[in-house]
């Protein structure tokens, strides 16, 4: 009899963890924008070089530039991205280097849409990865500073409480993602800092550049 008891005890403990599993999984969709896309892709051919011919021949935006993150290491491009007339993202984050080298340059590590306040934006970055392809995009929300040279951001205040069967991508900015977000303490801000276009001609990076 005890050990039936026990056997029924571990079929509902898998149970509950199926529960839980799944439930972890709405949230992390519920929690993505339903607009984006659910996993990274790779633009083919994509270097720095790329990155900079690219930028230099459209009419720069403050927000584009090549940023190096350097909690992480990682060399990244923003540029504008209009897939659709309708689309209103704006841009995207392409990762332009990293000590992690399965990661593919040209792979979009995430997106961001400007908001109704001048210096403010809100930024999804890919989560999780599987293998190469990076998926499960949370929001945060960066700040762009006056003279556009560094783009802060506070990383989602969610506690770890379970652990989905992936790898972390920028582990620094995602520690996990909880069944039920809880408040954690406040920390101080991480961001990029803008690296390209080096400003040698007495231009300010919040200007627009035109043409």
């Amino acid at each position: 009899m005890k050990k039936r008891f026990k056997c029924l005890f571990h079929v509902d403990c898998n149970r509950i963890a199926v529960f839980i599993v799944l439930l972890a999984m709405c949230f992390v969709n519920t929690w993505a924008k339903t607009d984006l896309p659910e996993q990274s892709v790779v633009i083919p051919g994509f270097d720095e070089q790329v990155a900079r011919e690219r930028l230099l021949e459209s009419d720069m935006q403050p927000l584009e530039g090549i940023w190096y993150y350097p909690n992480e290491n990682m060399t990244i491009a923003i540029e504008r991205w209009e897939p659709e007339p309708s689309h209103k993202i704006g841009y995207r984050l392409l990762l332009v280097a990293s000590d992690d080298l399965e990661l593919v340059p040209g792979t979009v590590i995430g997106y961001i849409e400007a908001s109704a306040v001048e210096n403010k934006y809100h930024m999804w970055l890919y989560s999780q990865r599987n293998k190469v392809t990076l998926i499960g995009p949370l929001e945060c929300v960066a700040t762009l500073n006056a003279d556009a040279t560094s783009l802060t951001f506070d990383p989602p205040h969610w506690e770890v409480k379970l652990r989905v069967n992936f790898a972390r991508f920028l582990p620094t900015i995602f520690r996990g993602i909880s069944v039920i977000p809880g408040i954690v303490q406040e920390k101080l801000p991480i961001g990029f800092k803008k690296i390209f276009p080096v400003d040698g001609n007495g231009n300010k990076f919040d200007k627009v550049r035109y043409l």
